[in-house]
């Protein structure tokens, strides 16, 4: 029989999660990156071959590592706050600033830009509205989303023969097609999850 006060068996320890980890050090590269690509876009000034191509290869990387932290961060569990915070933050920084630029050169018009960019920010901050109430988990729209932005931008970055540069408008138009139906989606499942949540 236990005595009072005695512990009833071995407990586990729960380790805290470090900040500094795998994980969030490729979303801070990827923050990094962010100026050294626009730096390349404004070398190229979007007509210079080399640059445009070094610009586009800093986009590829920036862009590679945010499926690659959050696998390790899911995979070795090191899914800490901070990077909660600036995973998407970083995400947010690195397509918005291709597409300001893209638009800067006359490749993208403004209010395409624009309403991706609501479309960004505005999820990122419903996603910190419903925090407490739960989390909503990335659909394959969004997903689909995120694949068809960088594929655009890629597209658009890339000096490539006229032909199949005219592709990259058609690409856009379905990535954005697709930011803002996915857009839509996110806020209704946010109020539903307001709505129906543990809090509540």
């Amino acid at each position: 029989m236990t005595e009072p006060g005695a512990s009833a068996g071995p407990r586990t320890a729960v380790a805290a999660v470090p900040v500094v980890n795998a994980a969030n050090a490729l979303t801070g590269l990827r923050m990094v990156l962010v100026p050294v690509f626009v730096v390349f876009v404004i070398l190229s000034e979007m007509t210079h071959p080399g640059w445009r191509i070094a610009a586009c290869l800093t986009f590829v990387v920036a862009s590679a590592t945010d499926l690659i932290d959050g696998w390790i961060a899911r995979r070795y569990a090191l899914v800490t706050s901070f990077g909660k915070v600036a995973d998407p933050i970083a995400d947010k920084a690195l397509t918005g600033t291709a597409l300001v630029l893209l638009s800067w050169y006359d490749l993208v018009p403004w209010w395409v830009t624009g309403l991706i960019l609501v479309r960004e920010w505005g999820v990122t901050l419903i996603r910190f509205w419903v925090l407490r109430h739960g989390v909503i988990a990335a659909s394959r729209g969004g997903k689909a989303k995120t694949a068809l932005q960088i594929t655009a931008i890629v597209w658009y970055l890339l000096p490539l023969p006229s032909v199949l540069a005219a592709v990259a408008p058609w690409i856009m138009a379905a990535a954005l097609l697709v930011t803002v139906a996915t857009g839509l989606d996110y806020l209704v499942r946010a109020l539903r999850l307001r709505r129906t949540g543990p809090d509540r």
